[in-house]
C-alpha cells in the first residue's frame, strides 16, 4: 500500500528503516514440579518393605498460573471510528490500569505517521481499515506474532492471520450510499452510475486516503482484471468526483450537494441514518467487498504484555458489543450485527486478497491518474 499516492509503498518504506530492530516479545510458562532423583529412588529400594515411607494420599493443589500485572502506557494508532476508539480506550484502561496514548486518522495517515517515526518507532498497536495494508506490514516484518489471543478462535477466519500477526476485530462493507430525498429510486448496480441520470451527482472516496476505498478498487479489479478499469473510466466521464476520505465523500450526500457516494463505507451511512439524516445504503446484487479492520502488535513495542492485553480486549464480549453498537460488523462470528445487515446478508465478490495486496500501489496510481 502507499501513503498519499497509495498505501502499500509506505508500509514497505517503514520496513527499510525498521526491519533491523529486534523482536520484542515475552511470555511465561509454568514449570512442572521436579521429580525425585534416580539416587533417591535407589535408596528407597534398599529399605525393607515394611519400613519404606508411605506415599501421601493427599493431592497437591493444582498449580495456578498467575496473570502478569500490567503497567506503563500503550501507544495505539487507530483508523477510527473516533467514538469507538475512545470507548475501547476507556474500557481497556478501566480493566487494566494501563493508560493509552491514542492517535486517530485514516489508514493513509496512520501509515504516514509510522513512516515519519521510522527512526524511533513509538507505536505499540496499529489498527488499519484495510486488510491488504496490514498484510503489507506483516510482509515488511513489522508485526509481532501473538498466537494465544483470547477469543481468536471465534473470529471470522478470513479476516485474520493464521499465524497471529493481525486480527480482524471488525469490518465494514462498501456500498452505494444515497440521499433518500434526492433519490427515491436508488441504483441497483455499480454500472448504473455510468448513466446520464447520475451525471455530476456522485462522489467516490480517494483510495490513497481511505484503506477501505482501496479495498473496493483492488477487490473489484481482482475479479474483473484489466476490464475492471472500464467502469472507473466511465465513472470519470460521467462526472464522478474523487472527494477525500470516506467522511468527506459522504458529507455532501447528507447535505444534498451530491446525490450518491459510491464505494463508501456502510457504517458511516448507518450512523448518519440513525441520527435522522436522509441517507441510506444498498449493496449491488453482483457483490461488494467487505473490508476487515485488522489490529496488529508492532514488534518494536516497548510494552508487549499490555499490547497483548489490548488485542484480548478488542476480541472480548464487551468490546465486540461496542463495535456492533457503532454499526460496524463485529469480527466474532458469535456476536450479531446491530440495526444493519450482517455478513450473511451482504452479497460479496469473490476477491483475491493476495492480488489486492500485490497490486495496491499500481492500482492507486492509475486511479489517481484517471480522477485527477
Amino acid at each position: 500500500m502507499i501513503i498519499g499516492k497509495g498505501l502499500k509503498n509506505s508500509a514497505l518504506m517503514v520496513l527499510t528503516a525498521m526491519v533491523g530492530f529486534g523482536v520484542v516479545g515475552c511470555g511465561t510458562a509454568s514449570q512442572p514440579a521436579s521429580t525425585a532423583s534416580n539416587g533417591a529412588a535407589a535408596s528407597n529400594a534398599m529399605v525393607p518393605k515394611a519400613e519404606q515411607p508411605v506415599a501421601s494420599t493427599t493431592a497437591k493443589p493444582a498449580e495456578v498460573k498467575e496473570e502478569k500485572k500490567l503497567s506503563g502506557k500503550l501507544v495505539v494508532y487507530s483508523a477510527g471510528p473516533k467514538e469507538l476508539a475512545e470507548s475501547i480506550q476507556k474500557g481497556y484502561e478501566a480493566k487494566t490500569g494501563v493508560k493509552i496514548e491514542m492517535f486517530q486518522g485514516t489508514t493513509g495517515k496512520v501509515l504516514s505517521r509510522m513512516e515519519a517515526e521510522k527512526a524511533n518507532p513509538a507505536v505499540d498497536v496499529v489498527i488499519l481499515a484495510s486488510l491488504p495494508a496490514t498484510q503489507g506490514l506483516k510482509k515488511s516484518g513489522l508485526t509481532m506474532e501473538y498466537k494465544d489471543a483470547k477469543n481468536a478462535d471465534k473470529l471470522i477466519a478470513e479476516w485474520s492471520d493464521k499465524e497471529g500477526h493481525f486480527f480482524g476485530y471488525s469490518a465494514s462493507a462498501l456500498g452505494i450510499g444515497y440521499n433518500t430525498k434526492l433519490v427515491p429510486t436508488p441504483p441497483k448496480e455499480w454500472s448504473d452510475l455510468t448513466k446520464e441520470e447520475w451525471k455530476d451527482k456522485v462522489n467516490i472516496p480517494d483510495p490513497a486516503l481511505s484503506g477501505s476505498a482501496l479495498d473496493f478498487v483492488t477487490g473489484y479489479l481482482s475479479t474483473k482484471g484489466d476490464s475492471g478499469w472500464e467502469l472507473l473510466e466511465q465513472y470519470k466521464k460521467n462526472g464522478v468526483a474523487m472527494a477525500g476520505a470516506n467522511q468527506e465523500a459522504l458529507d455532501p450526500v447528507i447535505t444534498g450537494a451530491k446525490s450518491i457516494v459510491v464505494a463508501g463505507v456502510d457504517y458511516l451511512t448507518y450512523q448518519a441514518k440513525a441520527k435522522g439524516e436522509p441517507i441510506d445504503m444498498i449493496y449491488p446484487a453482483s457483490g461488494t467487498v467487505i473490508s476487515p479492520r485488522p489490529a496488529s502488535i508492532i514488534k518494536t513495542t516497548k510494552n508487549p504484555d499490555a499490547a497483548k492485553a489490548y488485542i484480548d480486549y478488542l476480541l472480548s464480549d464487551e468490546a465486540q458489543i461496542m463495535i456492533a453498537d457503532t454499526f460496524l460488523l463485529p469480527g466474532r462470528k458469535d456476536i450479531p450485527a446491530k440495526n444493519r445487515p450482517g455478513v450473511d446478508q451482504i452479497p460479496q465478490m469473490k476477491i483475491d486478497w493476495a492480488w489486492m495486496d500485490a497490486n495496491g500501489d499500481a492500482s492507486t496510481k492509475k486511479f489517481t491518474q484517471i480522477f485527477k
